[in-house]
C-alpha cells in the first residue's frame, strides 16, 4: 500500500478526532461562552450538517484541481478554522468555523477516498477504504480520550488547538507523498460523473451503508448514559468502554481491508445477519456490565467491518465517477450519522428508556437486509464487483 494512503489515514484521524471531542467539550464550552449545553450541542449537529452538504459540494468545486492541490486547499482550511475556534470568544464564531471545519472536512475525506483508491491496485479499494476509516475509528480510540484529558486539563481550547497541530504534519506529507499528478485532464467532467453515480448497485450500496452507519450512530451518541444508568457501570469506566468501542471498530475495519476486496459477501452477508442479533442481545443483556463490555467490543468491530466493506462497494461500482464517487460515499455515512442519533434520541424521549436506542439500531439493521435481500438476485447486487 503506496505510503501516501497512510499520511491521508493520519489527516483523517485529526478530522475524525475533531467531529466526535465535542461530546466531552459541551459543558465547558457553554459555561465559557455563556450559552445553554443545548445550544452549545448545536456545534455537533452543525458539523454533522455541514458534513453531509460539503460532500458533494466540495468534490464538485474542486473537480478541476488536481488531487494534491484540493487536499491541500481543505487540509490547511481545516487547520486554519480550528485555529480560529480555539481564539474566538464569540459561539456565533465558533458555530461558523465548526460548519466550514465540516466542509473542509468533507472535501477532504471525499477527495482522499477518491485519491486512495486511484493509488491502490485496481483489486485493492477495500484495503484503502480500510486505512482511510481506520483514521476515524483510531480517533475513537485515542483522538477523543486525549481531547477530553485535555480540555479537562486546559480549557476545551486546547483540544482544538492540538487537533490543529496534528495536522500539520499531514500538510508537510501530503505536499511530499501525493503525486502532483494531471488528474485534471484525465478526470471525467461533472456531468458524466454524475450520470455515472445513478448506477443502481451504487445506490444501493450508499442505501445500506447510510442505514447500517445509522445505527452504529444510533447507539454510539447514547453510549455513556445506556452504560451508567442501564449497565450500572460507573462513569470512570466510560472513557475505557468508549475506547473499547474504538478498538472494536479499528479490529474491524482492519479485518474488513483484507477480506472486502476478495471475499466482499462473506462480510457483508455474514457481519450483516449478525449485527441486528448483537444490537438486540446487548438491549436484552444491556443490564449485566459483563456483557456490555464485550458487546461493546463486538457491535464497534461488527459495524465497521460493514460499513467500510460497503463503502469499498461504493468505490468498485463508482469507478466511471472516480471523483464524485468518494463524495457521496461520505455524504451517505453523514447521512447515516445524522439520522441514527435523532432516531435513538426520538425512542428515549418517548419514554422508551436507553435500551430502546440498541432496539433503534437493530431495526435500522434489519431494514438494510431487507432491502439487500430484494435486491440479490439484480445485477445491481452490491455483492458483485
Amino acid at each position: 500500500m503506496p505510503f501516501a494512503i497512510y499520511v491521508l489515514g493520519l489527516a483523517v484521524f485529526a478530522q475524525g478526532t475533531s467531529e466526535f471531542m465535542l461530546s466531552g467539550l459541551v459543558p465547558a464550552i457553554a459555561a465559557d461562552l455563556g450559552v445553554s449545553v443545548p445550544a452549545a450541542g448545536a456545534l455537533t449537529s452543525a458539523f454533522a450538517a455541514g458534513m453531509v452538504v460539503g460532500a458533494p459540494l466540495m468534490a464538485l468545486l474542486s473537480l478541476r484541481w488536481p488531487r494534491r492541490q484540493a487536499l491541500l486547499v481543505f487540509l490547511v482550511a481545516f487547520v486554519l478554522v480550528h485555529v480560529a475556534g480555539a481564539l474566538t470568544t464569540d459561539f456565533a464564531v465558533l458555530l461558523v468555523t465548526r460548519v466550514l471545519g465540516a466542509l473542509a472536512n468533507a472535501g477532504f475525506l471525499a477527495v482522499g477516498l477518491a485519491t486512495a483508491a486511484g493509488m491502490a491496485a485496481p483489486d485493492a479499494k477495500g484495503r484503502a477504504t480500510s486505512v482511510l476509516l481506520g483514521g476515524i475509528t483510531l480517533a475513537c480510540v485515542a483522538g477523543v480520550p486525549a481531547g477530553a484529558v485535555l480540555g479537562q486539563a486546559f480549557g476545551w481550547r486546547s483540544a482544538f488547538w492540538a487537533v490543529a497541530l496534528v495536522s500539520l504534519p499531514a500538510v508537510v506529507a501530503v505536499v511530499r507523498s501525493v503525486p502532483a499528478g494531471g488528474q485534471e485532464s484525465a478526470r471525467p467532467r461533472a456531468r458524466h460523473e454524475l450520470r455515472a453515480l445513478r448506477e443502481p448497485r451504487l445506490l444501493v450500496a450508499l442505501a445500506l451503508g447510510a442505514l447500517v452507519n445509522a445505527a452504529t450512530f444510533g447507539t454510539f451518541t447514547y453510549l455513556s448514559p445506556l452504560l451508567t444508568e442501564v449497565s450500572g457501570v460507573s462513569e470512570g469506566w466510560v472513557p475505557v468502554l468508549l475506547a473499547l468501542f474504538g478498538l472494536g471498530s479499528f479490529a474491524g475495519v482492519t479485518a474488513a481491508g483484507r477480506l472486502s476486496d476478495a471475499r466482499p459477501a462473506l462480510v457483508l452477508v455474514a457481519g450483516g445477519l449478525a449485527l441486528p442479533v448483537g444490537w438486540a442481545l446487548f438491549a436484552v443483556a444491556a443490564g449485566v456490565p459483563a456483557a456490555a463490555f464485550v458487546l461493546v467490543f463486538v457491535q464497534g468491530a461488527l459495524s465497521f467491518a460493514v460499513g467500510s466493506t460497503l463503502i469499498a462497494r461504493v468505490l468498485y461500482a463508482a469507478a466511471a465517477a472516480p471523483s464524485l464517487g468518494g463524495s457521496f460515499a461520505t455524504a451517505a455515512l453523514n447521512v447515516g450519522a445524522t439520522a441514527g442519533p435523532a432516531l435513538g434520541g426520538a425512542a428515549i424521549a418517548a419514554g422508551l428508556g436507553y435500551r430502546s436506542a440498541l432496539w433503534v439500531s437493530a431495526l435500522l439493521v434489519v431494514v438494510a437486509l431487507a432491502v439487500a435481500a430484494v435486491v440479490h438476485r439484480s445485477p445491481a447486487s452490491v455483492t458483485r464487483r
